[in-house]
């Protein structure tokens, strides 16, 4: 009989055994982080973390893949809740919104602000450049962009007390953020830039960063869907409120600049002059834009993602990509069915707003 106890006793160890494991691994890659804990190492040194992380990945594996199997993400549980703004866990907590909402701004800082997945990356290398008139040294000393630009409300990031001034003619902080008008601190004489993207390719980009980051455990369509379209669910508010609340900022203060993702693949060069003149920096050559905008090309940062990368890797994501296309166009990705729904809800959201729809988003101002 001793036979038969050790058989069914033993995977039940293994079990506990390896959902300790699990624990621990967890907690350690979360500590490991923190702040500065990740992306203040040299390159080299995060290149070991990562290896270390996929062998620890690896051990995990027949854990994880239960996980899959019998695990969905819902994104009700999936949240920290702020004053009613919900945000992803891991990546902020309510602390680090506490933090950020009574964050002082300076008058030599300068805001990056999107709804997640709309470009925020992208404009924070074209704000570095633009301050370095496109001689910044970012790639070349191996450094990552959260080492330099802190995320205000996020965990994983560097402290925006300790974060650098960038830049010689205009010593800048570069200060990312996802928070919407109602929660992001305000000062006249500091600088924000808003980002806007396709509603649909907003959409498209978030279902593939969710998707990137926990595998199989991912939700289907519909749940997607009503996600993205819930004030209370979607993480930082929903696609319309966030633009609304930042176009009209832009109306309001002559500090804020609002700009869309398209414009920018459209024409990289001339929003980068805009945003130079913004920023009052002297005015900028034609090489010194044309440096600007090739380090600030989808090949450049593809090639560089060590430099760019948008969160810390974990045990389910090791070496998650920067962008999946980098197009204009992703809306076009989503299923046909779903784009209708999503477009048709983001017009009637802004119709009777002011927001000028019409000429930012034909498209989805006609529903289609």
């Amino acid at each position: 009989m001793s036979w038969i106890v050790w058989f069914l006793v033993t995977p039940v160890v293994l079990y506990v055994a390896m959902g300790i494991y699990l624990a621990t691994v967890l907690k350690w890659e979360d500590e490991q982080t923190i702040g500065l804990g990740y992306y203040g190492r040299p390159l080299p040194e995060r290149e070991r973390f990562k290896r270390r992380l996929a062998r620890h990945a690896a051990l995990l594996s027949p854990m994880l893949w239960l996980g899959s199997r019998f695990t969905t993400v819902d994104f009700r549980k999936t949240r920290i809740v702020y004053k009613g703004v919900s945000a992803p866990p891991g990546s902020c907590s309510v602390e680090s919104f506490e933090r950020a909402e009574s964050y002082q701004p300076a008058a030599q800082d300068i805001f990056v602000v999107t709804q997640m997945k709309c470009g925020t990356t992208w404009m924070q290398q074209v704000v570095y450049e633009i301050l370095h008139r496109g001689q910044g040294t970012l790639v070349d000393r191996g450094e990552a962009m959260y080492a330099v630009s802190p995320w205000l409300e996020g965990r994983k990031s560097v402290p925006v007390e300790q974060a650098p001034l960038v830049g010689t003619e205009r010593p800048s902080r570069i200060i990312k953020t996802h928070l919407p008008v109602a929660l992001c601190p305000y000062e006249p004489t500091a600088r924000f830039i808003y980002v806007a993207r396709h509603p649909a390719s907003c959409f498209a980009s978030c279902v593939d960063f969710v998707q990137t980051n926990v595998g199989g455990m991912a939700p289907d369509m519909a749940a997607f869907e009503q996600w993205f379209c819930s004030k209370e669910l979607m993480w930082w508010g929903t696609w319309t409120d966030h633009v609304l609340g930042w176009w009209r900022w832009s109306q309001e203060q002559g500090n804020v600049l609002f700009t869309t993702f398209e414009d920018m693949k459209q024409d990289l060069p001339a929003v980068i002059r805009r945003v130079a003149a913004f920023l009052q920096v002297a005015p900028l050559t034609d090489d010194e834009v044309a440096a600007i905008a090739h380090k600030s090309s989808f090949r450049y940062m593809q090639e560089h993602q060590s430099s760019f990368e948008m969160m810390p890797p974990h045990l389910l994501q090791s070496r998650a990509r920067l962008f999946v296309s980098g197009s204009a166009d992703r809306h076009q990705d989503v299923p046909q069915e779903t784009r209708q729904r999503v477009i048709g809800w983001a017009a009637r959201e802004l119709a009777g707003t002011g927001f000028p729809l019409a000429s930012a988003y034909p498209d989805v101002a006609a529903g289609s």
